[in-house]
């Protein structure tokens, strides 16, 4: 069939399909719906202490506190008591009153409060009179090594013999870096309504990026068939990784309460509690032995990566070993060798964010190529580009990655080489190094980073997605897909690809809810393959129904275009087109299914594909240091960033744009400090400091790349833009460690972030 959509014209900039009422407030979260008469609202009684064991203690006192209805400990959970997403070492609420509870870290969820209002939950929740036998907390990756306190045993992927290969090198270095973890600081907070209906039903409205998962924890807990179970979202004020797996004991505790009173059930976490409560980004500790020519050409190198996962294992396997598969960023070696450890500590347990451990190992490698590049006193861009993988209509030599794919699609070189041109990078290097000679009190630094980001979910079987599509008697479209719109423009992209299909115009098709029971069994919105997944999805859908509508007019190819239907010979008005296939009784409602080829991994064997293909990029960011102080600023930066195809310009600039800055956060200001005793200090936007509109650079150029264009069959050609955008921050973080460099007068391990405070204790 001809597919009539507009797939060969380029999709064109539209604005975020909230947009307006965003700005109006019109837009509805889960906290803004009305609460209907009887509303009972929750709060959680949270662990004093990081780890030792609670032996009882007396709850009446909450129980008869003013407005309460019932108070929920591990006693009173039908089923499973857990809310781990891949293995069951994570109770809902760790508290028995017979029994007692063993506690893992600051602010682990004991027990809940149910009471008529908000107010009268959280006064009552601090009543609570507990009994803790405290111990000593295992607060960092130095502590769990030396408890010897991991979640498994360490893990390796390799090819070659990289020692043989370093031994045998010309010059070799050595460097290790701490890296800190980061807070997401999503906008909207944790929270989830519950609604019982009859015969066990329940409806959760849930602020999560994986409404199938909460269903089947919150089925699990209650003891119900997944199918009594119905989770929503319509969207979430922000998710970054951080509403993936976190949201699923705030749906159990309101479904639970739901359950138990008949009642409907709210609970909205504070930002302190928030905090206090929910997983991070994975702090690391990077390690690197590494071997090189004259030239600065890799031979050989060892990387030994140690994770802080936290109390339990949530999705820390596959975040460590995501930082595993991108050690080697950009950069091909000849023999390699990868090492993970998963420290078991006692903090909250850290969990998915944006990049998904991927921003860790490009960390490692690009802090590497600048040790490799100041060794020998070569431009650091110099030593980058004598590594990059072969580009992709190369000769095929230097292809293949420590875990063993072939990089197909690199087109690092051509972004560099680009980027390199449009920001002046050679003139202004040459620039700073004079300025820095002749500067004693402001030190500046410029660094050009690539990424090469890959794009897939690793866990094979998550990579599948469905959609369901509506087409109604007078030619309007709904659309559900299993994907969740967090503020990335998902729902918008998706909803050009059906208006696309049908060559109709995209107010004729309407954005709904994402469902569990209109779209059963989806992965999370993560692992940047939203629009990749469910775009496929609709179009599967969209198919079957231009296939129906062509089957209905004994037509082999139909064309769709302007609110039109050709064929040789005729046409029709699409609406007239509907109404004539309704008249006649043909089905105009479709589902359809996606599930990402060519991917396969064996994890034993640490060998395969376990990316569809790669995203890539490159920064240029200038800095300058305050010597004095530390304090330092983003004076300029430069952005080229592959997308493919774009779905949408607008939207895709605005997450490169995002990314840059959250990434440059996340390495320079947001420092997570827990004190001695395993408190969560920054805990609040006081303490706690992310980037805001002052912080961006005077001067940013941000261009989507021209050229690209997916080599693997997606929507339109189109690439992911979620995560990739994130590494290239690191170019700011590599920046200042320029600066800091010429400051010191030599070689300084800088560790992230590199805070006023680092910079200005660093080094000698």
């Amino acid at each position: 069939m001809m597919d009539g959509s507009a797939r060969d014209k380029d999709f064109v900039a539209v604005r975020h399909d909230s947009a307006d009422r965003q700005v109006a407030g019109d837009a509805r979260y889960a906290d803004d719906g009305l609460e209907p008469p009887g509303m009972v609202h929750l709060a959680l009684g949270l662990s004093k202490i990081a780890y030792g064991f609670v032996s009882g203690g007396d709850l009446d006192l909450i129980r008869n506190a003013p407005g309460v209805v019932a108070v929920f400990t591990a006693d009173d959970v039908p089923g499973i008591n857990d809310t781990g997403p891949v293995i069951h070492d994570e109770p809902a609420f760790a508290l028995s009153e017979e029994t007692g509870a063993d506690v893992s870290y600051q602010g682990q969820c004991l027990f809940a409060v149910v009471a008529d209002t908000r107010e009268a939950a959280r006064a009552a929740v601090r009543l609570a009179n507990l009994e803790y036998s405290e111990n000593s907390p295992i607060l960092s990756i130095d502590e769990a090594i030396q408890a010897k306190s991991f979640l498994s045993e360490p893990y390796r992927m390799a090819r070659g013999d990289a020692g043989r290969a370093i031994d045998r090198a010309a010059h070799t270095l050595k460097g290790q870096m701490e890296i800190g973890g980061q807070d997401h600081f999503y906008l909207e907070g944790q929270i989830a309504v519950a609604t019982p209906g009859e015969n066990d039903e329940i409806h959760v409205l849930s602020s999560t990026q994986h409404p199938s998962e909460v269903q089947k924890v919150v089925a699990e807990n209650l003891a119900l068939p997944l199918n009594t179970v119905t989770v929503e979202v319509r969207r979430m004020g922000g998710g970054f990784g951080g509403k993936e797996t976190q949201g699923n004991l705030i749906a159990v505790a309101v479904a639970m309460a739901a359950r138990v009173t008949g009642r409907p059930a709210k609970l909205r976490l504070d930002r302190d509690d928030d905090m206090v409560l929910t997983g991070k980004r994975h702090p690391f500790r990077v390690a690197y032995e590494v071997g090189f020519d004259d030239s600065g050409r890799i031979e050989g190198v060892k990387f030994e990566q140690w994770s802080n996962c936290g109390w339990s294992t949530d999705l820390s396997h596959a975040i460590a070993d995501r930082a595993m598969f991108h050690a080697d960023n950009a950069y091909y070696y000849p023999d390699a060798e990868i090492i993970s450890h998963r420290c078991k500590t006692n903090m909250v347990s850290m969990t998915a964010f944006r990049g998904f451990g991927g921003p860790q190992g490009v960390l490692g490698a690009e802090r590497m190529m600048e040790h490799i590049a100041h060794h020998l006193d070569l431009d650091p861009l110099v030593v980058r580009q004598r590594n990059f993988y072969e580009p992709a209509d190369g000769p095929g030599e230097r292809v293949v990655t420590p875990y063993h794919m072939t990089v197909e699609d690199s087109v690092t070189e051509k972004i560099v080489a680009e980027l390199v041109q449009t920001s002046d990078y050679e003139t202004r290097r040459k620039e700073i190094v004079a300025w820095n000679a002749e500067n004693a009190l402001i030190k500046r630094g410029i660094a050009l980073t690539p990424v090469k980001f890959g794009i897939s979910f690793t866990t094979t079987f998550l990579n599948q997605a469905g959609a369901l599509v509506l087409i109604y008697q007078d030619g309007s479209i709904a659309l559900n897909h299993g994907g969740t719109e967090m503020g990335q423009g998902l729902f918008q992209k998706v909803a050009q690809v059906a208006a696309s299909e049908f060559g109709l115009p995209l107010d004729m098709v309407r954005i709904t809810s994402t469902r569990t029971d209109k779209v059963p069994n989806t992965s999370a919105t993560a692992a940047s393959s939203g629009s990749d997944m469910n775009g496929m999805a609709v179009q599967d859908a969209c198919n079957q129904l231009k296939q129906r509508l062509a089957d209905f007019l004994d037509k082999d190819e139909l064309l769709f275009e302007n609110g039109m239907v050709f064929w040789s010979g005729g046409r029709k008005k699409w609406p007239d087109l509907i109404k004539e296939a309704y008249m006649n009784r043909v089905s105009l409602a479709a589902t359809g299914f996606y599930a990402t080829p060519k991917i396969e991994w064996d994890r034993e064997a640490a060998k395969g594909r376990p990316f569809y293909y790669f995203a890539y990029g490159a920064a240029v960011t200038e800095v300058a240091l305050d010597v004095l102080t530390g304090e330092n600023r983003m004076v300029r930066a430069d952005i080229l960033h592959d997308v493919g195809k774009s779905l949408n310009p607008a939207i895709d600039l605005g997450q490169v744009e995002g990314g840059f800055i959250q990434g440059a956060g996340w390495l320079t200001t947001e420092e997570l400090v827990w004190d001695n005793t395993g408190a969560l200090r920054t805990h609040a936007p006081s303490t706690y400091k992310i980037p805001t509109a002052g912080d961006r650079p005077d001067v940013m150029n941000v261009a989507l790349w021209a050229e690209g264009q997916n080599r693997e069959l997606t929507i339109k050609r189109s690439k992911a833009v979620g995560e990739p955008p994130l590494m290239l921050g690191v170019s700011a973080f590599l920046a200042l460690q320029q600066a800091n460099n010429a400051a010191k007068d030599g070689w300084v391990d800088l560790d992230a972030p590199a805070t006023a405070e680092t910079l200005l204790m660093s080094g000698g």
